[in-house]
């Protein structure tokens, strides 16, 4: 991307409302030069557009942090330092300053290091293949998050905490990047890895980090594989610092009141703690797609190629009892044959190859 805007002498959408704010341009922003890193994705860029269109100050001034953030993790330090600058005279000024000093989440170092993995999704919820019920579940979640400020003036509360259940494969963190992408936020993973240690306390510090950050940065934040730390506390055989971690989950999300997305995922639901249940806003349950999820998908996956010669009932029949995920990759796979063997149209027979190789897989079925 050569150019954030085009090369009139008109302010770009950071530059008017850094005017609106009465705040020196240290940077020109709407300038990436060529052989650069792009300064800024796509959905960062539509999310300012948005909220400057909106006139909504405070998301203006997230996205701008996000973006420093973004900065940072390409090494343009200086110009990250420098956004992160004006977005605080610009708190300063209207009335937007946070309590404390933000924290820079996505920065290559700091207290939350090795915590947080941040990405910037494109994908919407449109692209996953779900039954209606499940999906209107999920479009209530993005209309009443967008709405918020709505429901907040009359005492209401959006539904910002969900908890995911289903099996490996179902779509389960797919559907925590679609949320992002749909509503132009991070995706925040909190990497378990770093998260539990084997010193007592270190672990439940490092929790209170992250929900700190909930608040500092709007984003949706992600705990994949949540049975590690939301197992059962009656359960024989149970780590005590797991425990005292769960207790800690317990109260940070009982108490979280911010702007953020919190979602939690796992294989499990009957292993988890029954005290969980309660703390989250809505439990969506996953499966193993239907018959005709299965050709809905395939034919979704495919349809970049040309497709006339398959029989779909055959795939179909076939591919039933396999993942969301394996099907994809059967898709995937399928795409690759055809393309390496110099066509673009898929057959049913490499299709159906693809299918069984997956099924061959241990665990995928």
């Amino acid at each position: 991307m050569g150019h954030f805007c085009g090369a009139s002498d008109k302010p770009s959408i950071v530059e008017r409302h850094s005017i609106q704010f009465g705040l020196p341009i240290a940077y020109e922003l709407s300038y990436v030069h060529p052989e650069e890193p792009a300064m800024a994705t796509a959905a960062q860029i539509k999310a300012l557009i948005e909220s400057q269109l909106q006139g909504d100050d405070r998301q203006f001034m997230t996205v701008a942090m996000q973006i420093a953030a973004h900065a940072a993790r390409k090494g343009q330090g200086r110009l990250a330092d420098d956004i992160r600058g004006l977005v605080e005279q610009a708190r300063e000024r209207s009335g937007h300053r946070p309590a404390s000093k933000p924290v820079p989440i996505a920065a290559a170092r700091g207290e939350l290091e090795g915590l947080l993995a941040v990405s910037y999704p494109e994908v919407r919820l449109a692209e996953l293949v779900l039954d209606d019920k499940t999906r209107a579940r999920l479009d209530r979640i993005v209309q009443e998050y967008r709405a918020r400020s709505q429901l907040q003036a009359h005492a209401l509360d959006p539904r910002r905490k969900v908890l995911l259940v289903g099996p490996p494969g179902s779509g389960k963190t797919f559907t925590a990047s679609a949320l992002a992408g749909e509503l132009g936020l991070p995706l925040l993973v909190i990497r378990l890895d770093g998260l539990i240690t084997k010193f007592m306390g270190e672990t439940a510090a490092k929790l209170r980090l992250v929900f700190d950050s909930m608040g500092k940065t709007r984003g949706v934040y992600l705990f994949d594989e949540f049975d590690s730390i939301g197992g059962d506390r009656g359960e024989r055989g149970d780590v005590g610092e797991i425990r005292r971690v769960l207790n800690s989950f317990l109260q940070f999300i009982e108490h979280d009141d911010s702007d953020s997305l919190v979602v939690a995922a796992t294989n499990f639901g009957p292993a988890l703690d029954p005290a969980l249940f309660r703390r989250f806003d809505d439990i969506i349950e996953y499966s193993h797609p239907t018959a005709a999820e299965v050709e809905e998908l395939l034919r979704s996956r495919l349809s970049p190629f040309a497709t006339h010669a398959v029989d779909w009932k055959r795939a179909t029949l076939e591919g039933v009892g396999l993942s969301y995920a394996e099907l994809t990759r059967a898709c995937t796979d399928t795409a690759k044959d055809a393309v390496l063997g110099g066509g673009t149209t898929i057959t049913t027979s490499g299709l159906l190859r693809s299918i069984a190789e997956r099924k061959s897989v241990p665990g995928t079925r």
